[in-house]
């Protein structure tokens, strides 16, 4: 069986993106969940990592003791193994979109991610707020993300951004999850967008399990230090 190295649900965005991807396709998969302590070479994170990850990092897929380690990667290893669950689109140029966006994604939209941290767990309006109000660059993240998704809504006729659930949704769950629990101004359609990704059963599940956690870290959480 496959086995996944994650993080904490509630922090690890690029833990998600491969956790949901297996769970919304119904591939068996262990979890191995690698608790976030922090992440400094002497941790028990990066310790329980190694000879795991070169990069001490999650997540990490492994099959049959062959790792893989960058999400992409993983994203890509899986579609290989299971073309039968067509994790990308059909179609050759929608395929090749949906790997424009995930490339996009996987080295993009770091004034949004670095200033809106993951977080399921919490509702930071106020914090959103002052971001949008304070981070031009947070502005324009979201400006790229809404013309982004409403092409490929318009395009594909939705519900999800090439049709039926791909890879390419997988990726922006995270993201979709910070715009809402940061309150971060978006047009309705891409709030329906929204609520239609955090409904999606593999998504839920992370989310409901992130929930269940109650396990707060303090370097995770800058604008907070108790609950």
């Amino acid at each position: 069986m496959l086995k996944l190295y994650i993080g904490n649900k509630n922090y690890s965005s690029w833990s998600m993106r491969s956790w949901v991807l297996l769970k919304q396709a119904g591939i068996p998969f262990e979890e191995v969940r690698v608790r976030f302590d922090s992440f400094d070479a002497g941790s028990a994170f990066k310790k329980a990592l190694e000879g795991i990850s070169p990069t001490g990092r999650v997540p990490v897929l492994v099959d049959d003791g062959f790792a893989i380690w960058d999400t992409l990667a993983i994203a890509e290893y899986l579609a290989e193994k299971f073309p039968d669950k067509a994790l990308w689109p059909r179609d050759a140029k929608a395929r090749a979109r949906a790997r424009s966006v995930c490339a996009e994604m996987h080295s993009g939209f770091t004034a949004l991610r670095s200033n809106c941290g993951m977080n399921i767990e919490a509702s930071l309006p106020q914090v959103g707020a002052l971001v949008w109000r304070d981070r031009p660059a947070v502005r324009a993240d979201v400006q790229r993300l809404v013309a982004m998704w409403t092409g490929l809504l318009e395009e594909h006729k939705g519900p999800m951004l090439f049709g039926e659930f791909s890879i390419a949704d997988a990726f922006f769950a995270p993201i979709c999850i910070r715009l809402k629990n940061y309150a971060l101004p978006v047009p309705g359609h891409i709030t329906d967008y929204i609520r239609r990704v955090c409904a999606v059963p593999g998504v839920k599940a992370w989310i409901d399990e992130a929930l269940a956690e109650k396990d707060f870290l303090d370097f995770e959480e800058p604008y907070r230090t108790s609950r």
